[in-house]
């Protein structure tokens, strides 16, 4: 439980899924408003490198998970948080390359915590990108994505951003499945035929650090692609 900077008690918990992410995830965790938050949950899925060493030894609860995807890794986290004795308020989560902001935290939170939303997404259209750190079928993607989900079911969004906030109430309630590239989507189509009160805030992206597994090569973009437009008619 943490008092945070509008003076409320909120417990809020951070899922970070982490596949061969040494060389980021630690700072990504140490970044992270300590006064925010209750726990950072490191989701280790696979990794043949340092990355849960790196983790620990920053302060993390470490999670293996050993079957790749990162939907598997994040449901992961939310199955150990499941089984604790107190539920959190918020769930947080944040991608291990440190191409997102942790810093940046308090601005998924507040609308939450002021406005009462249940979702809210980190929009990388809306904020500063650095040149390079998304590649043109991503940018192209998103896109398609959101004008899809739009045209489909009615809400407005302008990125798929993994830096992401959500009533624990609320994504319990709306059951995640997806185990492997359809995580975020099927996050936001779902809230969306529920009716739930989502936004978007503004958040700067960087070039994470390291090479990515998915976007980086063309089998990864082609296969997170199919299944990011595939997830969205699914639940239609």
């Amino acid at each position: 439980m943490r008092i945070n900077k509008v003076g409320l008690q909120k417990n809020i918990k951070v899922i970070i899924p982490a596949f061969n992410e040494e060389n980021a995830v630690g700072r990504v965790v140490n970044e992270l408003p300590k006064e925010w938050i209750s726990e950072v949950i490191v989701v280790n899925n696979n990794s043949t490198d340092a990355t849960s060493e790196k983790a620990a030894s920053a302060g993390a609860t470490v999670l293996e998970e050993p079957i790749q995807g990162y939907g598997r890794a994040c449901l992961k986290g939310i199955e150990y948080i499941k089984g604790l004795a107190e539920k959190p308020d918020i769930i947080v989560f944040i991608d291990a390359d440190y191409s997102d902001f942790p810093a940046e935290l308090p601005l998924l939170i507040a609308p939450i915590l002021e406005q009462n939303m249940d979702l809210v997404i980190g929009s990388r259209e809306l904020g500063n990108r650095e040149n390079g750190s998304m590649t043109v079928p991503q940018i192209f993607g998103n896109w398609l994505a959101t004008t899809l989900i739009r045209m489909i079911y009615g809400v407005q969004y302008t990125d798929l951003g993994p830096f992401r906030a959500i009533k624990y109430n609320s994504l319990i309630a709306i059951d995640m499945q997806d185990k492997t590239y359809g995580w975020t989507v099927e996050m936001q189509v779902k809230a969306a035929k529920r009716k739930m009160k989502t936004t978007e805030v503004a958040v700067n992206y960087k070039k994470r650090i390291g090479h990515s597994k998915i976007s980086g090569t063309i089998k990864g973009t082609f296969l997170a692609g199919y299944k990011i437009i595939a997830t969205i008619f699914k639940y239609a």
